[in-house]
């Protein structure tokens, strides 16, 4: 009898032992998970903010008076160029704007959303090619090469069915060595049978060849830098802000873009900055919140008030519509432009 009892009270004794055990096992199990679950928690990657994306409205906005473009390409070589215009609906008349490539640009495709942009929004564009390789051969011509084939391109215009493009109202836009040259045909459209130009924006331009105080004092103009661009200084483009001394100050701004780094993918005040290539190339341009409210922006602003008589807070005076960026997705601005009439 006592043997059988002392049996049943070890028996006893072992399942609390093993109650206990299984205790602290499963009490080990939850304060490993909370444990395991605050580190990951900790470690977890918030996805950074995002750049703002084009506005549905206003200068560098999509409301777009037009939903096609049709392009023909003509010439042969350094004359070969572009014509550019817009349908549906289809305009009888439209202002025309000369769009000069930088160096080895050679096809539209570096610019194309940018040009499908101006299209839309109810231009002619015309694309010079002006040089035939990358190599520097005949550079020294590259500006009259332009201004032949803009030439060719106008008369083309007034043939068959174009668009005919509105004289009065002709613009010229140009990058890097198309910004030295955009420089070059606004000062030599006089002499050369050109329209007067009633705005340029050279950007990031390099290399002109004319003396800048024949651009016409008519002219608006907006000269755009980057901050972070390695190839070209900011003293060049100031010389050519001075240069346009023809030009009062209050018809003319000198515009930096700055780099802000604060979201992904960031966004660069560098030398591709305007290019638009239709497939994004890493260092090679992509089109961003840079193009919308920067370069778009300014150049639909400039054009709008030098035809028309608006917009004219988005492109001068250093006011908070043509300095502002936009949002980044979580609501932080943008670091705005940098805009200034003595630079």
């Amino acid at each position: 009898m006592f043997l059988k009892e002392n049996i049943i009270i070890k028996l006893n004794n072992g399942g609390n032992v093993l109650k206990k055990i299984w205790i602290i096992f499963v009490c080990s199990l939850i304060i490993l998970n909370i444990f395991t679950g605050l580190i990951s928690t900790a470690f977890i990657t918030i996805p950074p903010p995002t750049p703002p994306q084009q506005p549905p409205t206003g200068p560098g906005g999509s409301n777009y008076s037009h939903a096609g473009v049709i392009v023909h390409r003509y010439g042969v070589g350094v004359l070969q160029y572009w014509i550019f215009e817009p349908t549906d609906p289809k305009p009888a008349t439209a202002p025309l704007i000369v769009f000069n490539h930088g160096w080895g640009a050679m096809v539209p495709f570096w610019y194309q959303n940018w040009i499908n942009h101006l299209v839309k929004r109810g231009n002619i564009v015309v694309y010079p090619r002006y040089q035939q390789t990358w190599l520097p051969l005949g550079f020294l011509h590259f500006y009259s090469n332009a201004i032949t084939a803009v030439k060719n391109a106008m008369n083309e215009l007034e043939q068959g069915e174009h668009v005919k493009p509105e004289l009065d109202y002709f613009a010229i836009v140009g990058h890097s060595f198309g910004g030295g040259i955009t420089c070059d045909m606004a000062a030599l459209a006089e002499s050369e049978g050109l329209p007067t130009p009633k705005a340029i924006m050279p950007i990031h331009a390099a290399i002109w060849r004319t003396n800048l105080s024949l651009i016409p004092g008519s002219t608006l103009m907006i000269v755009i830098y980057g901050e972070d661009d390695p190839l070209i200084k900011e003293g060049v483009e100031k010389q050519i802000f001075y240069g346009a001394d023809k030009i009062p100050l209050e018809n003319k701004d000198f515009v930096t873009q700055i780099t802000d780094k604060y979201g992904y993918p960031d966004l660069r005040g560098d030398h591709s900055a305007p290019l638009t290539p239709t497939i994004p190339l890493a260092g090679f341009g992509k089109t961003d919140a840079m193009d919308y409210y920067s370069t778009w922006k300014l150049f639909d602003a400039l054009t709008d008030y030098a035809f028309y008589g608006i917009n004219r807070e988005y492109c001068f005076g250093n006011t908070s519509e043509q300095r502002f960026m936009g949002l980044w997705s979580d609501g932080t601005p943008v670091k705005e432009l940098k805009v200034t009439d003595s630079p």
